[in-house]
């Protein structure tokens, strides 16, 4: 499967970061994969569509955006899917033939396609955000991990998947593993 990036992203398209992975990785397609997200009917909308927002030049979204946005390929589509329907599309024929970024959610959702064949030529930790009722450990500015999370992130590297923390193409990478043990996880 042509999978040439991976981000495990909590907030999923999100202005600087997406907009500077996209420019720099150039993608056929944008794949974001969360069970909840695709099924909610609003969020699958507005994140399928976050992209085509760089063309609405009246909207003071994309006056603020402009310029992070320039640099996203004109025709790059963007799928939100379920995991099992992000693996079925991964295995078309169209699909084959995609160079493909996939935002997942959380790091489960990575695992669940990891496990299932999925295999991305690398995985980078962005953004984990806190989530409410959730006791995670701060790992950097942007990165907050709970105990499972941590215990999922050793399966995906225990499968051969290196994984590096980068917010931007340009940052210098960091062993996320490493990161998590200094952090006593």
């Amino acid at each position: 499967m042509p999978v040439i990036h991976m981000r495990i992203d909590n907030r999923l398209i999100h202005g600087q970061a997406t907009a500077s992975w996209l420019g720099y990785l150039q993608p056929d397609l944008l794949l974001v994969v969360n069970d909840k997200v695709a099924r909610d009917p609003i969020l699958s909308q507005l994140y399928s569509r976050a992209l085509k927002a760089r063309n609405l030049q009246t909207t003071l979204y994309y006056q603020v955006q402009k310029p992070l946005f320039s640099n996203i390929p004109p025709d790059i589509k963007t799928l939100v899917l379920e995991i099992e329907k992000a693996l079925e599309y991964l295995k078309t024929e169209k699909g084959q033939k995609e160079r493909i970024m996939i935002i997942a959610r959380f790091p489960a959702d990575a695992l669940a396609l990891i496990e299932q064949g999925v295999t991305p030529q690398e995985i980078i930790v962005g953004n984990q955000v806190i989530i409410g009722g959730t006791r995670p450990v701060k790992i950097n500015r942007f990165i907050w991990v709970t105990p499972g999370q941590a215990e999922i992130y050793r399966a995906i590297a225990a499968k051969g998947f290196p994984l590096q923390m980068k917010i931007m193409p340009s940052d210098k990478g960091e062993d996320f593993l490493k990161l998590l043990a200094a952090r006593g996880l």
